[in-house]
């Protein structure tokens, strides 16, 4: 009898907790399920509600065809000078980028959207891009694609070390000027980092306390840039540029044509550049007389002062042409601002090209490249696979730095001034 009671307590025990653990469970389910579907439905509402991104209607063929009228149609609003002063270069030259560009880089060329809308076209996407870099405005269209296309395209040619015709003809050119074996002047020109970062400042801060950029340069008479050395930092002077440099690579590795050149019967074969007086007294390297005295040391202190600026000049053109490396940098990036540099140099090249006729003050067709000169020799059969060891690049390198060298060919340009 006890044991029948007590088989049916228990029985009816598990049931009621049977039943309250479904009640529970269903009730958590049922809670779970409505505050997920509150959840859900409060995030919906706020997707809903989150403001659309806003559509500016720019009429973009309506900018190409007044574009092309004000400046490349046959009877444009704004004359040749207007564009000139504009886009910082003639008009053929500026289409032949754009042409470049166009046919060569995808982003310049002319697409559709998927409502069949005409893109920006190349003439548009050129002119933006062109005038960010004349005025310096800051706009990301600079940061990638006209650096990339123009380096890539056109930097091998008017980035190129110089070739055994161009030494030729700023040898003439620098014999005419009074300085046999001058191919041009050599300097450094610093620019302003602003958004240097603040780890780096110290490294790049001089005087100032204005970060900078170090270029390292070397222009011809007619202001064409040859050698562009950009990235070292602002507390270097122009030595310490120099001494990282490669502007003598080429002749210690046995790359660079032979030169002959002689003054007062002195026969010399390397070429030198015109300098200030921080540069080293190498015999690549001619700097003026800080105390001349007697009337030829003040002769050839002025006639050298004056022909140094080559590259002075190259600066400040640089500069008046491109606003955005006369401003401060803005980038964080110095990849993209050597880039900056060099497309701004690479441009430069090509519009002293384009116009040098116009401004020069040498007739070229004086000198005849055909015609053999005794004291100004270009090989122009040299070869640039020649072996090169240790012991010939290091003689080189003591020739390059020679004083002795040096003393003599200045004295002898005195004389011969």
């Amino acid at each position: 009898m006890a044991s029948s009671s007590q088989n049916t307590f228990d029985g009816s025990d598990d049931e009621i907790f049977d039943q309250f653990f479904d009640q529970y469970f269903d009730q958590k389910i049922y809670q779970t399920f409505e505050n997920l579907s509150i959840k859900y439905a409060e995030k919906e509402e706020r997707r809903k509600k989150r403001k659309k991104r806003a559509y500016i209607e720019r009429n973009r063929e309506e900018g190409h065809i007044r574009l092309w009228n004000d400046y490349f149609s046959e009877t444009p609003t704004y004359p040749e000078n207007f564009f000139r002063r504009r886009f910082r270069m003639n008009k053929p030259l500026f289409m032949r980028i754009v042409d470049r560009l166009s046919n060569e880089v995808e982003y310049f060329r002319e697409t559709q959207d998927s409502l069949g809308r005409i893109s920006l076209s190349p003439l548009q996407k050129c002119t933006a891009a062109i005038r960010v870099l004349a005025y310096g405005y800051a706009a990301d269209m600079v940061d990638e694609y006209l650096r990339l296309g123009i380096i890539s395209f056109f930097g091998d040619e008017y980035l190129r070390r110089t070739t055994p015709a161009d030494l030729q003809r700023l040898l003439d050119i620098g014999e005419y000027r009074g300085f046999p074996g001058m191919i041009g002047s050599i300097d450094c020109m610093h620019w302003e980092w602003k958004n240097c970062p603040t780890a780096w400042k110290g490294q790049y801060c001089r005087g100032s306390a204005k970060p900078t950029i170090v270029l390292e340069a070397v222009a011809s008479y007619d202001l064409w840039i040859w050698h562009a050395f950009f990235g070292p930092q602002g507390t270097l002077n122009d030595i310490n540029v120099l001494d990282r440099s490669p502007v003598f690579d080429d002749i210690i590795n046995g790359q660079a044509p032979i030169v002959t050149f002689s003054v007062n019967g002195s026969v010399y074969h390397m070429a030198y550049y015109l300098t200030d007086g921080i540069y080293p007294k190498w015999a690549t390297f001619i700097q003026s007389i800080p105390i001349p005295q007697g009337p030829k040391a003040v002769l050839f202190a002025q006639r050298q002062e004056a022909v140094r600026k080559y590259v002075e000049r190259a600066f400040g053109v640089l500069q008046a042409r491109f606003a955005i490396v006369k401003n401060p940098a803005m980038f964080w990036d110095k990849v993209k601002i050597g880039k900056i540099m060099r497309a701004c140099i690479i441009l430069h090249n090509m519009i002293v090209e384009n116009e040098r006729d116009r401004y020069t003050q040498f007739d070229l067709s004086e000198f005849q490249q055909g015609e053999d000169n005794e004291s100004l020799h270009v090989d122009l059969t040299f070869s640039t696979d020649m072996p090169s060891n240790i012991p010939n690049m290091m003689d080189v390198r003591r020739k390059i730095r020679y004083r002795q060298t040096h003393q003599q060919l200045k004295d002898e340009l005195v004389e011969h001034i």
